[in-house]
């Protein structure tokens, strides 16, 4: 992927991995545009220079809407990345969890569905262009307390491996990029093994830009989650993360 000369939106880009990915894309000389619902965010990515678009993935409309205004604005447009997601504990003993898996599916994959659903026919019109689609180390190896956003991005991946099926030979790929624990959104205070926004998104930039791309950009800390199973460490890890159910309110065991 040549990253100079790409034009790029990132949805959910307003905060965290797709913020500073952002950043990273315009240094390295693509148009970047941002679509996401936090205003504010928004407001100050524009101040940097950086295309803004209000979009929530939830809602059809307004992904229809925001694609509308985003390919009046740049017609060019070559590259989609699907940032958008929650991320929410469970207790699967409590009915009332239904509600958080809810929004997590409605956001995670069927946002990530309206989006590419919405830019599939632009960029096979062009001939050429590249959906990135964003899951997590926990996609492949479960973390118990969070259990639908575990489904969500395994079905995430799954759902691209058949997007990038489907689109072979239009000219349009599909990349999944795979974090693990990143420093960013909280996840600094909770876990002290999340690596470094920057590091992962310097390492992540310089996977994109291999020749040929990889199908899936997979950071180095990522590794034993992605092939846990093929590793054979696959059941002591998911045994030593079912520890961490007593973050649950009221479970210790």
């Amino acid at each position: 992927m040549d990253l100079s000369n790409r034009t790029v939106l990132i949805v959910g880009g307003t905060s965290g991995i797709g913020r500073e990915l952002a950043r990273r894309f315009v240094a390295a000389g693509s148009t970047v545009a941002v679509a996401g619902r936090s205003t504010t965010a928004l407001a100050e990515l524009a101040r940097e220079g950086i295309g803004t678009f209000t979009l929530d993935v939830t809602d059809g409309t307004s992904v229809t809407r925001a694609r509308e205004a985003v390919l009046a604005q740049y017609p060019q447009l070559d590259t989609v990345v699907t940032m958008s997601g929650v991320m929410h504990l469970e207790d699967l003993r409590d009915p009332a969890h239904f509600q958080a898996a809810q929004v997590t599916v409605n956001t995670n994959l069927l946002g990530t569905i309206r989006v590419t659903d919405a830019f599939t026919p632009h960029l096979i019109q062009q001939g050429a262009g590249t959906f990135v689609t964003v899951t997590s180390g926990i996609a492949y190896l479960p973390f118990p307390p969070m259990p639908t956003y575990a489904a969500s991005k395994a079905a995430v991946h799954a759902y691209s491996e058949a997007l990038r099926a489907q689109l072979k030979g239009t000219g349009v790929g599909v990349v999944e990029l795979v974090p693990p624990a990143v420093a960013t959104a909280g996840q600094e205070k909770v876990n002290p093994n999340a690596l470094p926004l920057d590091a992962f998104a310097t390492e992540v930039m310089q996977l994109l830009a291999r020749n040929p791309t990889p199908d899936e950009i997979l950071v180095e800390g990522v590794h034993m989650h992605r092939w846990a199973e093929r590793d054979g460490t696959y059941q002591d890890l998911v045994a030593q993360r079912t520890k961490a159910l007593a973050m649950l309110p009221g479970r210790q065991n």
